[in-house]
């Protein structure tokens, strides 16, 4: 019994003795790296944990500098912009300057688009009128007698009255139309084929009236169309020249000869050209003489006497005349597409 006791607390004794050697390292193991943990998460590793949320905001942010530094951009266009709209602040000026010249240019030039072309014909057909027509001109008017020149005058005039009768009647005049008539018959007859303006005096007392297709064109209210000065034709318009040329027309068409021979147009161009030149010296000197523009002076004067015989017929009062227009002669102004033969008396009251 007592050797079984004392086997028994031997055995005890050395469980005792092995048992605290192992047990006691496992506790200081585990509470150490218990400690170590707890000392880990407080103190490195949670603090280092937070710093990596934190950089990656940063990161986040990174791209936000970056679009603002995009926009700064952005502003620096319209400041400059803006800090470089007042040195070309002439830059919206000379559109401007320019819009104010070719305002200028279409008041000036309205109606004359073909102004060069013009001008140079002008200039060509001046320098024949200085050279040629105008001293024979003066030579005929010196030279003719004036009983002569005067019976040319109406004899050549007497052979428009038919033109002036059908327009009268495409005109819706019929009493000016049978005016015409009388007077073409009086003077073809009793004034000798119209060298004698017997209708005009007592007791018949009945004027000299101008007309023809331009004039009934313009009636109707067809515009001049654009200005031109041709040679041999001198000013006109694009009506005027239409209308004109169906003036030449009507005698040679509804008649025939003599007025489609050579043996009388020529002499009746001729003719007629020197007299238009002879009565209308005085008025082209007052036009061409000491003027800045004697083009834009004889296209102004032309383009007035014109619109006045159209006024005249629609019964208007007449525009202010241009310079030179007293120097007209009383009885006598340029018409339509005229010519060198075609003149007419200015409207009467």
């Amino acid at each position: 019994m007592l050797a079984f006791s004392t086997a028994t607390m031997v055995a005890a004794l050395a469980v005792q003795a092995v048992d605290p050697l192992p047990v006691a390292p496992v506790p200081v193991a585990p509470s150490a790296v218990v400690a170590d943990e707890q000392r880990v998460p407080e103190s490195s590793v949670v603090p280092v944990s937070p710093p990596v949320v934190p950089v990656s905001p940063p990161v986040v942010p990174v791209s936000p500098p970056v679009v603002p530094v995009s926009s700064p951009v952005v502003p620096v266009a319209p400041v400059a912009a803006s800090q470089t709209a007042p040195v070309p602040a002439p830059v919206p000026a000379e559109p401007t300057a320019q819009k104010d010249i070719v305002v200028v240019g279409q008041s000036r030039d309205a109606g004359d688009p073909l102004r060069g072309v013009n001008a140079q014909a002008f200039g060509a057909t001046q320098a024949v009128d200085s050279a040629v027509v105008g001293p024979v001109a003066r030579v005929y008017k010196r030279k003719v007698p004036s009983p002569i020149r005067k019976g040319i005058h109406n004899f050549l005039y007497n052979l428009r009255e038919p033109i002036v009768f059908v327009n009268f009647l495409l005109q819706f005049k019929p009493g000016k139309a049978a005016e015409t008539v009388g007077r073409f018959v009086i003077n073809s007859t009793v004034g000798a084929a119209g060298v004698i303006d017997v209708a005009k005096k007592r007791p018949f007392r009945l004027p000299r009236r101008s007309n023809g297709f331009a004039n009934t064109l313009g009636y109707h209210g067809i515009g001049n169309g654009p200005f031109l000065f041709l040679p041999l034709v001198g000013p006109t318009t694009v009506r005027d020249l239409i209308g004109g040329t169906l003036d030449r027309l009507l005698l040679p068409t509804a008649i025939g000869s003599p007025f489609t021979d050579a043996s009388y147009t020529v002499p009746a161009g001729v003719l007629g050209a020197l007299d238009h030149r002879a009565d209308f010296d005085e008025t082209l000197k007052c036009l061409h003489d000491d003027v800045g523009d004697p083009y834009a002076s004889s296209r102004a004067f032309y383009l007035h006497r014109r619109q006045a015989e159209i006024d005249h017929l629609h019964r208007r009062p007449p525009a202010p005349p241009p310079e030179c227009q007293a120097a007209l002669p009383a009885t006598r102004i340029p018409v339509g597409a005229a010519g060198a033969t075609e003149t007419v008396p200015p409207p009467g009251p």
